[in-house]
């Protein structure tokens, strides 16, 4: 098992490592298969989007803050509620298909690391 090390600047973003898993995928010599990308995080997820235009990630990270907001009256005593309920909708991993040794992805898909508690530095595991 592989682990990249993501630093986020942000309380929420979404970072791009598509790059970063398929480099492990041709450094591992994966040539086809199914790999696991998972992030051992509470408070942050992993998602696969729509990578060319920007404001898509802009989007999604305004239609998350807005339905789950900082200011909510939450109960648990960290503060960062917001940052756990996103990780349960978005989810910790992706499975992605490899061949030939490249990932199988869309023409406009990408792999995002989606912080929702930074900025922190994070791991994510790769797994084939």
């Amino acid at each position: 098992m592989d682990s990249l090390k993501i630093k986020s600047t942000s309380r929420t973003e979404l970072i791009d490592i598509t790059g970063m898993i398929q480099k492990q995928i041709e450094e591992r010599g994966v040539t086809d298969g199914v790999v696991t990308v998972y992030v051992p995080h509470t408070t942050a997820g992993i998602t696969i989007n729509e990578g060319a235009d920007p404001a898509v990630k802009s989007d999604i990270l305004k239609v998350l803050n807005d339905v789950i907001p900082w200011e909510f009256g939450y109960r648990h005593m960290e503060g960062n509620s917001p940052a756990h309920i996103k990780t349960s909708i978005i989810g910790s991993s992706v499975q992605v298909i490899v061949e030939k040794g490249r990932l199988m992805l869309g023409t406009w898909q990408r792999i995002f690391f989606c912080e929702f508690d930074g900025p922190r530095s994070r791991k994510v595991w790769i797994k084939d």
